[in-house]
C-alpha cells in the first residue's frame, strides 16, 4: 500500500515538473514593501531595462499605502500617521521620480492628477518651500537651487495641467458596480474636480512665478537619487549642500527658460479665447521656444518637447495674429490660406483651392471649414461672400468628386437652381482640376462619372446639353455612356404633369413637375413646412407607389400610435399623418415648438375629418407639446402661473376616460409633473379618477406626493399617506431576489438588478423626478431618501439630515430587499438636481454636505457647509442662524478640518459650539505638522483660554515667532475678560465673520 502511493506521488510530481518546465521562466513582479525592507533595492530596480513593477506603478504605490487612513479602537477613519514607515514611502515615490529626471511628460502620462499632486506637494515640502506663503511671493532668485526647482515644477505642472483638462477626452466605461456608497472612479473624478478648481483659481499666481523665472539666467538644480538619501540622513546637511550649488542635477537657465515659454505658450494660447490679447503673449513665448531650441545640444537633460506640437501652435497663432515671422522662408499651405482670408484675397483663395484639387495638399476637413467660416460670415450679414461661398462650395464638390466622397448637402442645394454662370465655374474648375499629364485613369474615371451624375440632376435642360457639349466631357466619357446619356435627355426635355388627389382645405395645392425621386426624398426629409410636405408626397405617389413613410429611419412614432396610424386605408393619407407626427414629435424633442405646433395643427386638421380616435391622439399630444413649452419658459425664468385654459385641458386630460384611445405614459407624466410644479396638490389628491391612478404609475406616484406634501403643515400623528408614498418608493429601489442551487449543492441568493418590484423602474422614476421643479415637492422626496438612506447603511453616527425626518418609518421590514447601492446614488443624485434648481437653498446645501461628509469625501463637505453659511448671512456679514449651524453640523466640520490634517481651522472651530470644546482644541494644537497656514489663524480666536495655551505650547517647543504672534492676539483690548459682555460678544462675532470669510476663500 505505502509503495503504490510513493509511486503516485512521484507521478504526479513528474507531472507537476513537466508542466512549470515548459513555461517561462518568468521572475515574480518585486512587492512595494521589498523596498522598504532594503534601501538599496530600488536604485539597482530602476536600473533595469523593463523594471516590473515600472517607475509610475511604484510611485502609485508607495503614495498610496502612505496615505492610507488608520482605524482606532473606537472604529473611527483617523488621517495616516506621520510615522517613519509612511515618511520612508513618500522618499521612495520622490526618488522614483528624480530617477526619472522629473519629467512631466512621463509623470502626467501615468500619474493621475491627485497622485501627481501629492506627489509634488511632497517634493514642496522634502525641498524646504516656505509652508503657509504664497508662490508669488517668494523671491526664487535668494531660495536654494532645489528649493526653487521645485516651485517650478509645482507650477509648470499647475498650468499643463489646466490646458490639458481643457482637452475633450474620450469617457471611460464604467467597470462593475461597486457595492460600496459612492463609486471609486466617482470620488477620484470629485477630487480632480476639485483640485483643478484649485488650480485655475491659482492660474495667475503660477504663471506669475513662471514669468518671473525668465529673469534668473542662473543655473539651477533639481532632486537626484543622492540629494534626497541626504535629506533623508540630515535634513540640515542636505539643506545646506544645495544651498551651496554642489549637489543635484544641473539645468542649464536656457533650458529651464525653454520649458518655461512653451508651458507659458500653452496657457495662454489656451486663455485665448476668452481673451484675445494672450494670443499674443503665447506667440512671444513660442518665438522665444523655437530660439532656444535652435541653441540647444542635441539631447538636452531636461526639456522634453513634442516639436511637432509646437510647430501646430507656432502656425495658429500666426493665423490667429496675422502676423507672418521673417525667419519662415515660405508659408505652409495653412499659412497661405489663413493669409488670403486675412487680406480677404478671396479670388487668390478660390485659385488655391483649385490648384489643391491637384496637388491634395490641404485635408478635406480644413477646406470644409473655410467654406464654413465663410459662410457664417454671410449669415453674420456680409453678403458680398455669398458669390464666393459657392465657387468654393464648387472647388469642394470637384475634390470630394475625385476623392470619391459623398457629395456635400450645400452642393446638392446649389444644383437645385444654378444660374449657367454656376455651371460655367463648374466645368472650369472640373478642367483645372486635372493635370492630364499626370493625372491616374481612376481619377479621370471619377470626374467622368461626377459629369455624368450632373448632366442627369440638371432639371434644366439646357444646362445639362451645357455639361455634354462640353470639352471635357466629351474626352471622359466613353462614346457608348454619351449615347444612353443623350437620349435620356431628349426623353426628359419633355415635363410631364402628374395629376394630384385633391384633399379638402389647406391641402389644395397643386403638385409641381415631376423631378428625381431622391432629390424629392431629400426635400420631405429637410422640411418643416406641412404644405410643402403634402405637395412632396403628392408628388411622390405620382412616380411610385411604395411607404414613403419610411424614406427617413429617424423618424419615430410611439408604437401606441403606429397600429392606428398604419390602419389608415389611403397611402398618401398614412404617409402624411405618419410624416407630419414624426417630424412634430422631433422638433418637440428639439424644443422647436413653433414648428412642432404647425405641424401638429396641419395632422390635427387632417385626421379631425376621417379618425375620432387619431384626433383625440393629436389632441393630447398638442397638450403634451404645450405643457412642455410653459415648463420650458419656467425653466429659464419665467414664473408666471400657466392661463387656466391650459390648466383646465390637463385636469380634462387626467379626468378622461374615452375607451380605446392609445394613451402615451408620457402624457400623464408630464401633466403629473406640470400639476406638482404649479401646487395643484388639492386636485391631485381628490378628483383624478380611480381607474387613470391605477392605469398610468405617474398619476399615482403624483397622488401619494401631493397628499403627503399637503399634509406636511398638519399634525404629526397625520402620516398615513406619507407611509404610502414611502412604500411605494421602498419598493421601486428593491430588486427581486431568488435562490439558485449550485453544482456543490449550495444555496446562494442571487437578485434580479433589472427586474424592479415598484411601480416603475427606477431610472424612469430619477427621469420624472428631475421633471419637478417645486422645492416643497423635491424637499420631500429628498427627505424620503435620506432616511431611506440612513436606514440601509445603519450608521448612527454618520447619518445625513434633511428636513421633515419625522414623518417616516424609521425601520424597514425587508431590507435585504433594497438595493443599498441605489439608495446611495439616488440620494445624491436628487440633491445634485435639486441644487441646479436653487444653489442658495440651505437645507439641500447642508444635507449635500452631509452626504459628502459620510463618503468620507472631506473637502467637498466643507465647501458645502461654508456654502450653506454663505447663502443665509450674506456671505458671513451677517451671523449664521443656530438652526443652520448647529452642533453636529459644527462638529462635522471639525472632523473634516482634522482630517484633512487642518489642525489650526479646528482649534478655531471648537470656540463656534455652545460650550467650547477645550479638549478637542488642545489636542489640535498639540499636532506639530499641520496643512493650514497655523499661526496666520490666530488673529480669529477670541478664547483667552486656548489663547494662553497657544503661547504655553509655543514656549515649550521653542518657536519664538509663533509664541510672539499668539501674545500678541491675547493682548488685544477687546479681548480682555473685564470688558462687558457685549463687548466680548462683539469681538467674537467679528472673528467669526474674518475666520469663515477666510475659510470660504479656501475652499470655494
Amino acid at each position: 500500500m505505502m509503495v503504490k502511493l510513493k509511486v503516485k506521488m512521484s507521478a504526479e510530481a513528474a507531472d507537476r515538473e513537466a508542466v512549470t518546465g515548459s513555461r517561462p521562466n518568468t521572475p515574480p513582479q518585486t512587492s512595494w514593501f521589498e523596498f522598504l525592507l532594503d534601501p538599496s533595492l530600488l536604485e539597482h530596480h530602476l536600473q533595469k531595462v523593463n523594471p516590473d513593477p515600472s517607475p509610475v506603478q511604484l510611485v502609485i504605490q508607495f503614495l498610496e499605502q502612505a496615505s492610507k487612513p488608520s482605524v482606532n479602537e473606537q472604529n473611527l477613519v483617523q488621517p495616516p500617521a506621520d510615522n517613519r514607515r509612511n515618511r520612508t514611502l513618500k522618499l521612495l515615490a520622490l526618488k522614483v521620480a528624480a530617477h526619472l529626471r522629473w519629467d512631466l511628460d512621463v509623470l502626467e502620462k501615468g500619474l493621475t492628477i491627485p497622485v501627481l499632486n501629492m506627489l509634488l506637494n511632497e517634493l514642496l515640502c522634502a525641498s524646504k518651500v516656505p509652508p503657509g506663503v504664497k508662490h508669488v511671493d517668494l523671491d526664487l532668485s535668494t531660495l536654494p537651487p532645489t528649493t526653487a526647482m521645485a516651485v517650478l515644477i509645482y507650477n509648470r505642472w499647475a498650468i499643463r495641467t489646466i490646458v490639458l483638462s481643457s482637452f475633450p477626452e474620450k469617457q471611460s466605461k464604467p467597470g462593475p458596480h461597486q457595492l460600496n456608497m459612492m463609486s471609486l472612479v466617482q470620488q477620484e473624478k470629485e477630487l480632480t474636480d476639485n483640485i483643478l478648481s484649485v488650480l485655475k483659481e491659482q492660474a495667475t499666481d503660477s504663471i506669475m512665478v513662471l514669468e518671473a523665472a525668465l529673469n534668473i539666467k542662473k543655473d539651477f538644480y533639481i532632486h537626484t537619487l543622492r540629494t534626497l538619501d541626504l535629506l533623508a540622513a540630515d535634513p540640515s546637511t542636505a539643506n545646506g549642500e544645495t544651498e551651496s550649488s554642489t549637489a543635484g542635477l544641473r539645468i542649464s537657465a536656457d533650458e529651464l527658460h525653454f520649458q518655461v515659454h512653451y508651458d507659458l505658450g500653452g496657457i495662454n494660447f489656451q486663455q485665448g479665447c476668452s481673451d484675445p490679447s494672450a494670443y499674443e503673449k503665447a506667440r512671444e513665448h513660442f518665438r522665444r521656444t523655437r530660439e532656444l531650441l535652435a541653441k540647444l545640444s542635441p539631447n538636452p537633460l531636461h526639456c522634453h518637447l513634442d516639436e511637432k506640437r509646437l510647430a501646430g501652435y507656432w502656425s495658429a497663432c500666426r493665423a490667429v495674429t496675422g502676423t507672418s515671422d521673417p525667419s519662415d522662408s515660405q508659408l505652409t499651405p495653412y499659412g497661405l490660406i489663413n493669409n488670403l482670408i486675412k487680406t480677404h484675397n478671396y479670388q487668390g483663395l478660390i485659385d488655391a483651392f483649385i490648384k489643391d484639387n491637384i496637388t491634395h495638399s490641404l485635408p478635406n476637413s480644413f477646406r470644409h471649414s473655410v467654406q464654413l467660416e465663410l459662410l457664417h460670415r454671410v449669415q453674420q450679414g456680409d453678403k458680398a461672400l455669398e458669390e464666393v461661398c459657392h465657387k468654393l462650395c464648387v472647388c469642394n464638390a470637384v475634390r470630394d468628386a475625385l476623392e470619391g466622397q459623398v457629395l456635400g448637402v450645400r452642393f446638392q442645394q446649389l444644383l437645385l437652381k444654378p444660374s449657367k454662370r454656376t455651371i460655367s465655374f463648374l466645368l472650369e474648375v472640373c478642367t483645372k482640376s486635372l493635370d492630364k499629364e499626370h493625372t491616374s485613369e481612376v481619377s479621370k474615371r471619377k470626374m467622368a462619372l461626377f459629369l455624368k451624375n450632373l448632366c442627369e440632376r440638371l432639371e434644366e435642360v439646357p444646362l445639362a446639353y451645357m455639361v455634354s457639349s462640353h470639352k471635357l466631357f466629351m474626352e471622359l466619357l466613353p462614346d457608348e455612356e454619351k449615347k444612353v446619356l443623350l437620349d435620356q435627355m431628349r426623353k426628359r426635355s419633355a415635363t410631364v404633369n402628374l395629376s394630384a388627389k385633391p384633399l379638402p382645405s389647406f391641402y389644395d395645392i397643386p403638385a409641381s413637375a415631376s423631378v428625381n425621386i431622391g432629390h424629392l426624398e431629400q426635400q420631405l426629409i429637410l422640411s418643416l413646412d406641412a404644405r410643402q410636405i403634402r405637395q412632396i408626397l403628392i408628388e411622390l405617389h405620382g412616380m411610385a407607389e411604395r411607404p414613403f413613410w419610411r424614406v427617413n429611419s429617424k423618424w419615430e412614432v410611439p408604437s401606441d400610435y403606429l397600429k392606428v396610424i398604419l390602419a389608415i386605408k389611403d397611402n398618401l393619407t398614412r404617409d402624411l399623418v405618419y410624416i407630419l407626427m414624426a417630424k412634430g414629435l422631433h422638433c418637440v424633442q428639439i424644443k422647436d415648438f413653433v414648428h412642432a405646433r404647425q405641424l401638429f395643427s396641419a395632422c390635427l386638421e387632417l385626421v379631425t375629418e376621417f379618425s375620432p380616435k387619431l384626433r383625440q391622439v393629436m389632441l393630447n399630444e398638442m397638450l403634451l407639446l404645450d405643457v412642455r413649452a410653459h415648463e420650458a419658459g419656467a425653466t429659464e425664468g419665467n414664473v408666471e402661473r400657466p392661463p387656466s385654459d391650459l390648466v383646465s385641458r390637463v385636469r380634462g386630460y387626467l379626468e378622461m376616460r374615452i375607451h380605446d384611445i392609445p394613451l402615451r405614459q408620457v402624457v400623464g407624466e408630464e401633466c403629473v409633473a406640470f400639476m406638482l410644479n404649479w401646487r395643484e396638490n388639492e386636485y391631485l389628491t381628490l378628483q383624478v379618477p380611480s381607474t387613470l391612478v391605477n392605469n398610468n404609475p405617474y398619476i399615482k406616484l403624483g397622488q401619494l406626493l401631493a397628499a403627503t406634501c399637503k399634509e406636511l403643515p398638519g399634525p404629526k400623528e397625520s402620516r398615513r399617506t406619507a407611509k404610502e408614498l414611502w412604500e411605494a418608493v421602498v419598493q421601486i429601489c428593491s430588486v427581486s431576489s431568488q435562490h439558485k442551487r449550485s453544482s456543490d449543492g449550495r444555496v446562494s441568493l442571487i437578485k434580479q438588478r433589472d427586474s424592479s418590484l415598484g411601480i416603475m423602474p427606477r431610472s424612469k422614476f430619477i427621469t420624472f423626478v428631475k421633471k419637478l421643479r417645486e422645492p416643497l415637492v423635491l424637499t420631500t422626496f429628498i427627505s424620503l431618501f435620506v432616511r431611506l438612506h440612513s436606514i440601509v447603511r445603519d450608521d448612527i453616527v454618520n447619518e445625513v439630515t434633511a428636513e421633515h425626518l419625522s414623518i417616516w418609518p424609521s425601520s424597514l421590514a425587508n431590507i435585504q430587499s433594497v438595493d443599498v447601492e441605489a439608495v446611495a446614488v439616488t440620494v445624491k443624485e436628487l440633491v445634485t438636481y435639486a441644487l441646479t434648481l436653487n444653489p442658495n437653498n440651505q437645507s439641500w446645501l447642508i444635507t449635500q454636505a452631509d452626504i459628502y461628509f459620510v463618503t468620507n469625501q472631506y473637502s467637498a463637505a466643507m465647501h458645502y457647509y461654508l456654502q450653506a453659511g454663505t447663502v443665509c448671512s450674506d456671505y458671513f456679514t451677517k451671523p449664521v442662524p443656530p438652526d443652520v449651524y448647529t452642533d453636529q453640523v459644527l462638529k462635522r466640520m471639525i472632523k473634516c478640518c482634522s482630517l484633512l490634517n487642518c489642525h489650526t481651522q479646528v482649534a478655531v472651530l471648537c470656540q463656534f459650539l455652545r460650550e467650547v470644546d477645550y479638549m478637542t482644541a488642545f489636542k489640535a494644537l498639540q499636532e506639530q505638522t499641520s496643512h493650514d497656514s497655523m499661526d496666520s489663524f490666530y488673529d480669529y480666536i477670541w478664547d483667552v483660554t486656548i489663547l494662553e495655551y497657544l503661547t504655553h505650547i509655543h514656549h515649550k517647543r521653542g518657536e519664538i515667532d509663533k509664541r510672539q504672534v499668539a501674545i500678541k492676539a491675547i493682548g488685544q483690548s477687546e479681548l480682555n475678560s473685564s470688558n462687558p459682555e457685549e463687548v466680548l460678544q462683539l469681538a467674537a462675532q467679528k472673528r467669526k465673520k474674518k475666520f469663515l470669510q477666510a475659510m470660504a476663500k479656501l475652499y470655494f
